[in-house]
C-alpha cells in the first residue's frame, strides 16, 4: 500500500463492499497512518511487513491499537482446509518448504502473479499503491470454492 492513502481508502471500501471475511496485507505499509484508515475494515487484518517497514516502532503501536496482527514473514496460516505462506518478497519463500503450502501469497513486485504448480497456487495480485487508476488491483480468494479462482478488483 506504501502510504498510499487515497487508495488505502479505496481498499477499505472494496474489502468492506465484497464482505470478505479476512485481509491479508503482503507487506510495505510504511507508515501508521495507512493502518488508522484501514481500521475502518469490518474484518480482521493479518500481514507481513515489508522492506520498506522501516518505521517500526510506530507501526507496531498501530497493529496493536488496531487489533491487526502482523508479524516477520514467512506468516504460516491454516484456513479452511488450506495451509497458506505470506511473504512480502518471493526471495523469503526459501525461508520455507513450498510443498507444505496449497497457498503462497507475496508481494513486493507490484506485478500481478497468479501461478499454478500442481494444485499449489502463487498469487499477487500486483500493485495498489500506484497512481493510474484503473491499474491498481487488490485479490480476492474464496477458500471455500472447490477450485481456487483468483479474483482481481482493479480500481
Amino acid at each position: 500500500t506504501h502510504n498510499n492513502l487515497k487508495n488505502v481508502a479505496r481498499i477499505v471500501e472494496l474489502f468492506n463492499d465484497a464482505e470478505v471475511d479476512r485481509v491479508v496485507h503482503t507487506g510495505d505499509i510504511t507508515q501508521a497512518k495507512t493502518l488508522d484508515v484501514m481500521a475502518a475494515l469490518r474484518m480482521p487484518m493479518v500481514g507481513v511487513y515489508g522492506n520498506n517497514d522501516v518505521e517500526r516502532a510506530s507501526l507496531d503501536e498501530a497493529v496493536v491499537r488496531h487489533g491487526f496482527q502482523f508479524m516477520e514473514p514467512p506468516l504460516k496460516l491454516a484456513w479452511h482446509g488450506h495451509n497458506i505462506v505470506v511473504v512480502h518478497d518471493p526471495l523469503e519463500l526459501s525461508l520455507v518448504d513450498q510443498s507444505e503450502y496449497q497457498i503462497i501469497l507475496h508481494g513486493h513486485t507490484h506485478r500481478q502473479t497468479i501461478e499454478w504448480e500442481d494444485d499449489r497456487l502463487t498469487f499477487n495480485p500486483g500493485e495498489c499503491a500506484g497512481l493510474m487508476q484503473g491499474f491498481n488491483a487488490i485479490g480476492v480468494l474464496d477458500l471455500d470454492a472447490s477450485r481456487l479462482e483468483p479474483e482481481i478488483l482493479n480500481f
